[in-house]
């Protein structure tokens, strides 16, 4: 029998059997060697799919525009590649929750890619003829408006996304779809020229309602934040000590 005394098993995950106990590797739990205690790493499966539909917006607009969008197969892929790329983003957010795979990479990348997409889509049905300029642009500035407002007032506090803005990323997306098919070459294309349209019209309603609640929420949060409350209390505790 050995001499030394037998040490402890220290609580932890340890205690427990596990593996992938750092202790068992011969790590310093404080050291940042020790695989997840600074968060998931950016190079996860989550975050392939944000870059792969970043990398599709390039191919989904060459194909839309291919023809002046007169081309059916063209529009079919067109179609395709946008539906992929809206399938990653479900996929990709639904991963990273589950998984713990949310990083600061994440939260950046994903909104642009969503963004890029719907972006790409609007300019190229406006400019292939489908869809009017002016609800092109009163999407996009309501898009990429209250993302910089979102910005603005991350130092007060998170912006969560509502029901209102899932609806409007619901209607967006079928709408857009239906306009990316090539309705002419289908039975009753009125039929499929109306339901489109329908959608759209209430995806852009949806989208102008919600980018006004976004703005009000903006404002409360940056007026009640923790954060204004300290500034106000500074300037309150400044202006006595100069009256004195």
């Amino acid at each position: 029998m050995s001499d030394q005394p037998s040490r402890p098993v220290r609580p932890g995950p340890l205690a427990d059997g596990r593996a992938d106990d750092p202790y068992r590797k011969g790590l310093d739990p404080a050291s940042p060697l020790v695989p997840g205690r600074e968060g998931p790493s950016a190079w996860n499966i989550a975050n392939y799919l944000t870059v792969l539909r970043l990398l599709l917006v390039p191919v989904f607009g060459w194909l839309l525009l291919a023809e002046a969008g007169e081309n059916p197969a063209y529009r079919w892929a067109a179609f395709g590649v946008f539906a992929v790329a809206m399938i990653t983003d479900r996929i990709d957010g639904d991963l990273a929750r589950s998984r713990g795979l949310v990083t600061n990479f994440g939260k950046v990348a994903d909104p642009i890619a969503d963004k890029a997409l719907v972006t790409m889509a609007l300019v190229g049905l406006s400019e292939i003829g489908e869809v009017p300029w002016w609800i092109t642009v009163v999407v996009l500035v309501r898009e990429w408006g209250i993302t910089l407002v979102r910005l603005r007032v991350i130092r007060h506090g998170v912006m969560a996304a509502g029901r209102g803005g899932k609806l409007k990323t619901l209607l967006q997306t079928f709408g857009i779809g239906l306009l990316l098919w090539p309705r002419w070459t289908l039975p009753a294309p009125q039929f499929w020229d109306v339901l489109a349209w329908s959608i759209l019209g209430a995806a852009v309603v949806v989208t102008v309602a919600t980018g006004v609640d976004y703005l009000v929420q903006a404002h409360r949060l940056r007026s009640t934040s923790e954060r204004t409350a300290r500034k106000r209390a500074a300037r309150e505790a400044r202006r006595r000590r100069e009256g004195r």
